[in-house]
């Protein structure tokens, strides 16, 4: 095993890759028994395994330094090539479905593997390869283009990331001021931004339309894995969000207006939870790993190996600094068995929620490290984000560690926070719904439908001093909308999911956490709806779920006397 500073990218020779996929395919397709058939697939795994494994070296590498010359061209050039590949692994897949021996592949492997292979045939064709080439690249240029942000500020120079220490301040003027200073940079950067995602929108509509599809939604979902649910089931879990959700979060909005004492809110005022102050970690990077570690270390032997692994071979990039691209993920490098985890601290308590909702990631894959099938080793977006921010959740005995006295109220403000998130995930989600229903509109059109559907879920949310945000714009500052179409909502289900966790951990922790790592263990191997069916969760989309999942989390937080934070 190597440490993260020793492993490097290879350039891909991608006439070698279509040779190799090529006598893969062929010799899978004139197999004579299953044993052979069987035999080729596993080594087409380690294939796949092996290539993911280089690639994630470079993204991770590029993600870390995007102001780096040779990280920019080793991303480029996988911009370039990744769409060229999946011709490779689009003939074998349709090979795969044909298989003399279908049968017992499925068997082996199960239906739900072959019902992802045939979602990849069907959201795919060489002829959409200059389409996802373009989209790569336009993602590559907002990722850099957000990371190239520069604010100046009292005295200092900061990136978005950094801003969020002073978006965040119990000072009303200092928030004020560094919110209008991160705005200001979306006003700056408006027509370049709505310039990019606009591409993005035909280009997607474009490769759909080829496709055969109507548009891009379809298309969106199967890009997605997903097997079983549509965006039919989407839109009546969205109209739960607005009957059971939104009544208490307007409430809870309300009630923090009221504590930080100002008549007129404005959105920033939002950032702070308390009059007091937001809680805020005791302690910087190190500190907080120390405690990280002393949680891991009692939670289960399981985390306390797994955080030592993480922190030995160098799987932690934690810290923002200039150049390093925003926002925070985790991936996996499959040759290693290993994930790694990015963020960008910058002294809020989101600096430890990465330490719970990234490592939440990073110890699943970690939990299915020795699933041979590369689709089965992670499960749907919606599914992965569980594991996150259950964990989240399942940590909470550990608080204290991290913010002393002030762990109840970061407690409070986190359920808060969990529960006031969702309808902004929702509303995410229902604006990717209209522009890709409506491919042709103008970016000043889809600003007027953000901060429609937003004044639907998140009415307390005023911009008076903000023009691009009043105007519609919010929606420039989320990556997602960018990168991942039709991504966000899994956040929204998981967090249900999530809730669900917490309710059962408070009334019996071990038990709770008994089935997390049952979860974690599952890895991908059934979609969504039966993964929670199998680990006795109850599913977001049957109405009533989340009247049931919050109820008691009103009970929770009527618990704490908040005039004491």
């Amino acid at each position: 095993m190597k440490k993260f500073s020793e492993m490097q990218f290879k350039k891909p020779n991608l006439k070698k890759i279509e040779k190799d996929c090529a006598e893969m395919t062929a010799r899978f397709e004139n197999a004579t028994t299953f044993e052979e058939q069987d035999a080729i697939l596993r080594k087409v795994f380690k294939y796949v395994d092996k290539l993911n494994t280089n690639f994630s070296i470079a993204y991770v590498k590029y993600t870390c330094d995007t102001q780096d010359e040779t990280n920019v061209k080793n991303q480029e050039l996988l911009d370039e090539i990744s769409p060229l590949i999946s011709v490779f692994y689009d003939r074998f897949n349709r090979a795969l479905v044909k298989a003399k021996f279908r049968k017992e592949l499925e068997e082996k492997w199960g239906k739900h593997y072959f019902n992802m292979v045939q979602n990849q045939i069907d959201a795919f064709d060489e002829k959409i390869v200059p389409d996802m080439q373009e989209i790569n690249k336009l993602t590559s240029e907002y990722t850099k283009l957000i990371a190239s942000a520069q604010i100046e500020f009292r005295g200092g120079v900061y990136n978005l990331s950094q801003m969020g220490k002073f978006t965040t301040s119990s000072d009303r003027e200092t928030r004020r001021e560094a919110s209008l200073k991160s705005a200001k940079f979306f006003e700056e950067n408006e027509q370049k931004l709505g310039e990019i995602y606009d591409k993005l929108v035909k280009a997607r509509h474009q490769m759909a339309v080829k496709l055969g599809y109507e548009n891009f939604i379809e298309l969106g979902y199967k890009s997605l894995g997903r097997t079983d649910y549509t965006h039919v089931e989407v839109a009546g879990y969205r109209e739960q969000i607005y009957s059971d959700l939104v009544p208490l979060t307007n409430k809870l909005f309300k009630e923090q207006a009221r504590r930080v004492g100002v008549k007129n809110p404005q959105y920033y005022d939002y950032n702070i939870m308390f009059l007091s102050g937001n809680a805020t970690p005791k302690g910087d990077k190190n500190y907080l790993v120390a405690k990280a570690t002393e949680m891991y270390g009692e939670l289960s032997k399981e985390t306390d190996e797994f955080f030592e692994f993480m922190k030995t071979y160098e799987l932690l990039d934690l810290e923002a600094r200039k150049g390093k691209a925003g926002g925070g993920y985790m991936t996996y490098f499959p040759d290693y068995k290993a994930p790694f985890i990015f963020s960008n601290f910058n002294g809020t308590s989101g600096d430890v929620d990465v330490l719970t909702h990234e490592f939440g990631h990073a110890f699943q894959g970690y939990m299915s490290r020795n699933i041979a099938c590369p689709d089965y080793r992670s499960p749907t977006l919606e599914a992965c984000e569980m594991h996150s921010m259950s964990m989240e959740f399942i940590t909470y005995p550990w608080m204290h560690l991290f913010f002393n006295e002030e762990a109840d109220k970061y407690k409070y403000s986190h359920v808060v926070d969990g529960l006031t998130f969702i309808p902004y995930g929702v509303t995410v989600d229902e604006f990717q719904h209209f522009v890709y229903e409506n491919p042709n509109a103008t970016h000043d059109e889809r600003c007027a439908k953000w901060r429609e559907i937003e004044k639907k879920y998140l009415p307390h949310k005023k911009y008076k001093e903000a023009p691009i945000l009043e105007k519609g714009g919010y929606w420039l500052r989320q990556s997602h909308i960018f990168s991942s179409p039709f991504y966000y909502i899994d956040y929204t289900l998981a967090q249900v999911v999530a809730f669900q966790f917490f309710n059962e951990a408070r009334a019996n922790h071990q038990r709770a956490w008994n089935k997390y790592v049952k979860l974690c263990k599952m890895g991908g191997k059934y979609p969504f709806t039966e993964l929670l069916n199998r680990a006795h969760l109850n599913n977001p989309f049957v109405q009533g779920t989340v009247k049931k999942v919050v109820r008691p989390l009103k009970k929770y937080l009527a618990q704490f006397d908040v005039s004491q934070f």
